[in-house]
């Protein structure tokens, strides 16, 4: 069975190559520390966690084989979103990332796809790198933060970003930053609950945000992958759907209840467990469901194909859209 992965993190070589040779790259430097030390600058402390970080494409590959996955759609490494910068560096650091990550794909049209990083600090320099990392570079859309500098997604100023998304055609992937601006972290930080619970958490709070913002409403056609089976965000659609019945709120933007819209999203097979992803299935569909394997930080045994390959409850049919089909339509790979 083929493999396509949504989720796979990328730090640029174009990053490595930079600090390596002593120098800055748009403000980090790579300073020594436990293992394998930390790239730091512009207000972020980035702990290189795994050696894979710095793989090449060719090492990329071996990794991927060794795993059995066919295609990774490669997306940047997300505490390397530009978004707090100055403009001028963002918009020349996405256009760095951007065309090696489109480098990439063009030499190994079989194995690797992309999506964009974008200086979402600027929606009218976003749009402008969207449409060339699209129309020009041949990647397939970008990934996105589930804030930007505290602002959430239902500001107005982003629609036009999210419309001209549509018009493309463009893959949206939301994927929060971890120990980055989550709610979780407000309240503790104690038994590491920021990622086990904060970041599904903003999955959901993203969700719900696309949704009772009107997102989806004003843009019907719009694509958007939410990373960790969207936290527990379809577990919590009936509750969602009493708040827009009673609270006059609820449906200042929406006229349709939310659970209505979830035919609009699609999610990554991140549950963590099969029970999970079995609920998620009966939620939203099969066809709404994509590996996501969240390359390179999750173990998986043997595989993120193989352990999808291994649920008992999951059918051939099933297995077979999540693991490929429905991104070979979604992108056309």
């Amino acid at each position: 069975m083929r493999h396509i992965d949504v989720h796979t993190h990328l730090m640029p070589q174009c990053l490595w190559k930079t600090v390596d040779g002593g120098d800055d790259w748009y403000g980090m430097r790579l300073e020594a520390g436990d293992g394998l030390g930390f790239v730091a600058g512009n207000g972020k402390r980035i702990f290189i966690n795994s050696p894979k970080l710095r793989f090449t494409p060719e090492e990329r590959i071996v990794n991927m084989d060794e795993e059995g996955t066919d295609v990774q759609v490669v997306s940047i490494h997300t505490p390397l979103f530009p978004y707090h910068w100055e403009k001028g560096p963002a918009i020349q650091m996405s256009k760095d990332v951007n065309d090696e990550i489109a480098g990439m794909a063009k030499q190994h049209p079989s194995r690797f796809s992309g999506l964009a990083t974008l200086p979402l600090q600027d929606v009218d320099a976003s749009i402008e790198e969207l449409e060339r990392a699209v129309k020009v570079l041949g990647l397939k859309g970008a990934e996105f933060d589930m804030v930007v500098n505290g602002k959430t997604w239902d500001e107005p100023e982003f629609l036009p970003l999210f419309k001209a998304a549509e018009s493309m055609g463009a893959l949206l992937f939301f994927h929060p930053q971890p120990q980055e601006n989550l709610v979780a972290l407000e309240r503790t930080r104690k038994y590491g609950l920021s990622n086990s619970i904060g970041v599904p958490l903003e999955d959901t709070i993203l969700v719900a945000t696309l949704i009772y913002g009107g997102i989806l409403e004003k843009c019907p056609n719009l694509r958007v992958i939410v990373a960790h089976g969207g936290g527990p965000a379809c577990f919590g659609m009936g509750r969602m759907d009493h708040a827009w019945k009673v609270r006059s709120e609820a449906r200042v933007n929406i006229p349709k209840p939310p659970s209505r819209y979830q035919s609009q999203l699609y999610y990554d097979f991140l549950t963590s467990s099969e029970v999970s992803l079995r609920f998620l299935i009966n939620a939203v569909g099969a066809d709404h469901v994509v590996i996501g394997s969240d390359w390179p930080f999750v173990g998986w045994d043997p595989s993120p194909g193989g352990w999808l390959e291994s649920l008992t409850s999951l059918s051939t049919e099933e297995k077979e859209k999540i693991s490929f089909r429905n991104l070979e339509q979604m992108l056309g790979i």
